[in-house]
């Protein structure tokens, strides 16, 4: 019977991570090298590469990147709103900006996106104590264990290396780690590549979670049960195989280009031997093919030779195919066609170019709803090592993120407008962040619309709305006209049951 999973030693914890981590890892790097166009040429056979002599290089058509980094443009977080609350929390953000998250939450959606997960780790400041320390991690150096019954990280590695490796070791090994538990923290050195774990020091916190939040993406119930379990499944892992096949065709394009960009030429009646450079040394068979001229003693009437030119080969096979791999990658990825370069005589029209987005957008959506679960746990840990305890209102938190459509700012503005001006089918707050505006540009607009109200009600109307006459010295007759019209002022007041005539203000409005 296995133990339960907090009482497993932290030595035992060490080991099991660590062996999970190394068998996923060979799989991280491939996804990662295809992501930055490193990946191996397939489908070419080795013979071709050695005649090739190094001539031509491996043309890398890049749909990987393509993929992850469109959806990762659509992934903008904006704010967070605590449950019960109007609009985002302003110390939430304050802490998301001085972690420069703006930043390093990109690069999160990137490795996940790739990789399947990225990691977030929270700690301490020690600079300052309200401003939690969030940093993110690559899943090339952390490993994370979830309970299957809580779906909580019980327990969490990170591995890196010095810049510099130890004196006798190799400098691929890992050197330092760090162990995160429910209620401690314990760092650790190795002198041996990791074979054996020396521990530097240990912080006993007590919080009762592991400060590590997985951001997953395309979680999937089965591969929790797998050996070792699986966080999440990368972006690339279906169009892989159609990128390779769109590099060979594109090399093999490349290397017919190389050949039909010189007259395609036949000798017969030659021996290899004739072949051969100013100093009498022998042509490699790609030299002879490459030389711009041929020159030899023999001749058509005494030795039988004889030359000729071939015609030149249509490449339109290699562009047919590269455009049928491109329709098979965006009917897998939810790419629209015109993101992989494929067009046609007839160009869509813009209503056409938002409806070919629809798959992407909700794409985009979804994404946002599994990192934002990412997210929201980030920040209840920030409040929890802040403050000690996690508030009700913030298990109901709500991640904010920036509208993943992309409709035209006029036709966003013309819908909000109606929206607004129907019976006030949405409010004013909802209209401005319909818009795309932050919550902290709403609070700025709304504190505009206030002083503006008390100007319009309590000030100065003239001044606000409009000039005022200069001044004019009064008279001796308007001061006592003036006088006489003080000491009367009943004189003044309407008769009753007659109605008073409407004053108007300087803006031209009735009060």
């Amino acid at each position: 019977m296995a133990l339960p999973a907090l009482t497993l030693p932290e030595t035992t914890w060490l080991q099991r991570l660590s062996s999970q981590h190394d068998a996923q890892i060979p799989e991280l790097e491939l996804l990662d090298a295809y992501y930055e166009g490193e990946q191996p040429l397939s489908y070419m056979h080795p013979e071709l590469l050695r005649r090739l002599d190094g001539r031509v290089r491996q043309v890398v058509v890049n749909w990987p990147e393509l993929i992850a980094d469109s959806l990762d443009e659509r992934l903008d977080v904006t704010g967070f709103r605590l449950g019960g609350r109007d609009a985002a929390d302003r110390d939430l953000w304050r802490i998301w900006k001085a972690n420069r998250l703006d930043l390093a939450s990109q690069q999160a959606h990137i490795d996940a996106l790739v990789m399947g997960r990225a990691f977030a780790i929270v700690g301490t400041n020690e600079a300052d104590g309200s401003t939690p320390l969030v940093t993110v991690e690559s899943p090339l150096e952390v490993h994370a264990e979830i309970d299957p019954r809580t779906r909580k990280v019980r327990a969490a590695l990170k591995r890196w290396y010095d810049d510099e490796a130890a004196p006798g070791t190799s400098s691929q090994v890992a050197t330092h780690a760090t162990l995160y538990l429910p209620n401690e923290t314990i760092w650790y050195t190795s002198q041996d590549g990791g074979a054996a774990w020396v521990e530097d020091r240990r912080d006993a916190h007590g919080m009762g979670e592991v400060p590590v939040v997985p951001l997953i993406n395309r979680p999937r119930t089965r591969r929790r049960r797998t050996k070792p379990a699986t966080l999440g499944r990368s972006e690339l892992a279906s169009v892989i195989p159609l990128s390779d096949a769109a590099c060979k065709i594109a090399t093999d394009m490349m290397v017919s280009a190389e050949f039909h960009a010189m007259p395609r030429r036949y000798a017969l009646g030659f021996e290899q031997s004739d072949f051969v450079d100013a100093q009498g040394k022998p042509l490699t068979p790609w030299q002879a093919v490459a030389g711009v001229l041929w020159a030899s003693p023999k001749s058509p009437k005494d030795d039988g030779v004889a030359v000729g030119q071939f015609p030149e080969a249509d490449l339109s096979n290699f562009h047919n195919t590269l455009n049928a791999l491109a329709r098979l990658t965006s009917s897998l990825s939810g790419l629209p066609p015109h993101f992989l370069g494929y067009s046609t005589e007839n160009p869509a029209s813009a209503d056409g170019i938002r409806s070919s987005e629809g798959r992407h957008i909700k794409r985009a959506e979804r994404r946002q709803r599994s990192f934002g679960d990412g997210w929201e746990q980030v920040m209840r840990l920030v409040l929890l090592v802040r403050d000690g305890r996690i508030p009700p209102e913030a298990l109901r938190m709500e991640c904010q993120w920036i509208d993943a459509a992309t409709p035209t700012f006029a036709a966003q503005a013309d819908a909000v407008t109606k929206l607004y001006a129907a019976d006030k089918l949405l409010p004013r707050r909802a209209s401005r962040r319909a818009l795309g505006y932050s919550d902290a540009q709403i609070r700025d607009m709304e504190a505009e619309d206030q002083q503006a109200y008390a100007r319009v009600v309590g000030g100065d109307q003239a001044a606000e709305y409009g000039p005022k006459p200069d001044p004019q010295p009064e008279s001796d007759e308007d001061q006592a006209q003036a006088q006489s019209q003080a000491d009367e002022p009943a004189a003044r007041v309407p008769a009753p049951g007659r109605p008073q005539a409407p004053v108007f203000l300087a803006a031209g409005g009735a009060r």
